[in-house]
């Protein structure tokens, strides 16, 4: 995916100090930011020129401190390269002399009043975002305990019943249906399509806005998915996992999620379940296991694990 310079300004509220037609189609390509203070000294073996460029007081002292006629040659070696854009930090004017070199290669600078650091975080959080790799799945993301759980299964089954007990037991709606994930890093984050944010379908009710109903503490709009919880109608006979001991997952944009298999049974209550799953999960990330607790309890009253009582 790329980002236009002017999506990048407008997103991150940033000031126009010296305006170029090629905003709309210069390309952002690069998830990250270059701070140049190394070309203003003269090296320019390595520059990522690729990147947003960000000024900050540092680097516009150095500037300032140059001789005139080596701060031009450096600023017109400078913005010869197809730079994206150039922030200044700080709320810093850009000089006369910069605006000149850079108009004659219709690079855009902005300004931002953030100090250095922040705006930095900001950008590449930013960038970071916007080229993560996304992927739409059916399902109810639900904020459980602090737990992001996946509740999954075939149409019909109660996702949206069991998601609406859950929000009535103070727990929080991300998306309903479908939620579109990105991977940012090693993690997963889903949220909801812009036209469903914060609506559910009900069946037999119609279309409900969590938001309206429940207040503003009833959603969120983006959370880390941890578990997926896959929903099945009871079938007799087949082998359900008793002990918690499955190591069932599902790959989303190459992570594997842990995954548990719920069976439905007529006076299940699902909510209750996906409680316990989400506290089960966070304890387990805590480094406590029932199970291993049971195998201890077991090995030291019957020197035996539980594969015996099996």
């Amino acid at each position: 995916m790329n980002v236009t310079v002017e999506q990048f300004a407008s997103q991150l509220n940033l000031k126009v100090l010296r305006t170029s037609e090629t905003a709309k189609e210069r390309l952002i390509q690069v998830p990250d930011i270059c701070r140049p203070g190394l070309q203003f000294a003269g090296y320019f073996d390595v520059f990522a020129y690729e990147r947003p460029q960000l000024i900050g007081k540092t680097e516009m002292a150095f500037l300032k401190s140059l001789n005139p006629e080596i701060r031009t040659k450096r600023l017109e070696r400078y913005f010869s390269y197809e730079l994206p854009c150039v922030v200044i930090a700080r709320g810093m004017s850009c000089p006369e002399e910069m605006k000149r070199i850079a108009g004659t290669h219709a690079i855009p600078i902005y300004g931002t009043q953030e100090v250095t650091s922040t705006f930095s975080a900001d950008a590449i959080e930013y960038l970071a975002e916007a080229f993560a790799p996304h992927e739409n799945r059916h399902g109810v993301l639900m904020d459980v305990f602090g737990v992001g759980v996946l509740i999954t299964g075939d149409s019909g089954v109660g996702k949206s019943e069991c998601a609406l007990e859950l929000i009535n037991h103070g727990h929080q709606l991300v998306a309903d249906d479908v939620v579109d994930f990105s991977r940012i890093g090693t993690s997963l984050f889903g949220e909801a399509p812009e036209v469903v944010r914060d609506l559910m379908e009900l069946r037999g009710v119609g279309i409900v806005d969590v938001k309206k109903i429940f207040g503003i503490g009833a959603v969120v709009r983006r959370k880390k998915l941890d578990l997926i919880i896959h929903i099945a109608m009871w079938q007799d006979g087949k082998n359900y996992d008793r002990l918690g001991r499955s190591d069932l997952s599902e790959n989303i944009l190459g992570i594997d999620v842990p995954m548990m298999d719920v069976p439905v049974r007529p006076g299940r209550s699902l909510a209750t379940i996906v409680e316990i799953a989400a506290r089960r999960w966070a304890l387990a990330k805590e480094g406590y296991e029932a199970t291993e607790e049971l195998d201890q309890r077991l090995w030291r009253k019957y020197g035996t694990s539980e594969s015996k009582t099996e």
